[in-house]
């Protein structure tokens, strides 16, 4: 009866454990960033340390306030994560750079370079701007979704893609971005902000989008 969800062999730093759980793989001199309370279960010897001090000068900026919003994972073993039952993706980075809305941020090998940034080119949207968690380097960052999430590729095709920001999960740090309001459709689309505002992508990445357009703690403008 409970065979068929038995861990799998492991197959690379981190992977899924069916849709809504995280699997890394830990090894001493491999320390990972998570989000802290995202443990669910680890097998091996692996410690925790909450508000390391690489996160403290970021703590005060990042976007749900919270005070030690990530937690330095070390050790060797097994480690899972979840959060609340969100889907959850893999991104393996290969000298890339992702932007990553920060209450869809999972886990992060601790080697990447990363920083709360300001979305450029949206703030006369949203008085403010809006802020983001950029992520960047060689290694494994792991984000979270409500529901299934697609991943659209920009580079495609030679239209733009329109993306409603409460829906907006992630993007390829080198897409160029630009808002759009239309007034006309304002009662059909933009649930979250009561009007039509939609985020435009061109160029060559790809933007991850939820089917959800809960606007509680997403692209939070900070005073």
């Amino acid at each position: 009866m409970i065979a068929g969800h038995a861990p799998k062999p492991v197959t690379a730093r981190m992977e899924n454990h069916g849709s809504s759980m995280l699997k890394v793989a830990m090894a001493t001199g491999q320390d990972l960033f998570a989000r802290t309370g995202s443990m669910v279960a680890y097998e091996g010897f692996i410690q925790y340390e909450p508000n390391p001090p690489a996160v403290r000068q970021m703590a005060s900026a990042w976007l749900t306030g919270e005070s030690a919003p990530v937690m330095k994972c070390s050790g060797d073993g097994l480690l899972y994560l979840a959060d609340y039952g969100a889907d959850v993706v893999c991104l393996n980075l290969n000298n890339e750079s992702v932007s990553v809305n920060g209450t869809n941020l999972l886990a992060f090998d601790a080697h990447l370079q990363w920083g709360v940034e300001r979305v450029k080119g949206l703030a006369k949207f949203a008085g403010q701007g809006l802020f983001n968690v950029a992520v960047s380097g060689t290694g494994w960052v792991a984000i979270t979704s409500r529901g299934t999430p697609i991943v659209v590729d920009c580079g495609s095709g030679a239209d733009e893609t329109y993306v409603d920001p409460d829906a907006l999960v992630a993007w390829s740090s080198g897409l160029k971005m630009k808002a759009k309001r239309s007034f006309k459709a304002s009662s059909l689309i933009g649930r979250g902000s009561g009007e039509a505002f939609q985020i435009a992508f061109s160029g060559q990445g790809f933007v991850v989008v939820q089917p959800s357009e809960d606007s509680t703690d997403r692209l939070r403008a900070r005073g």
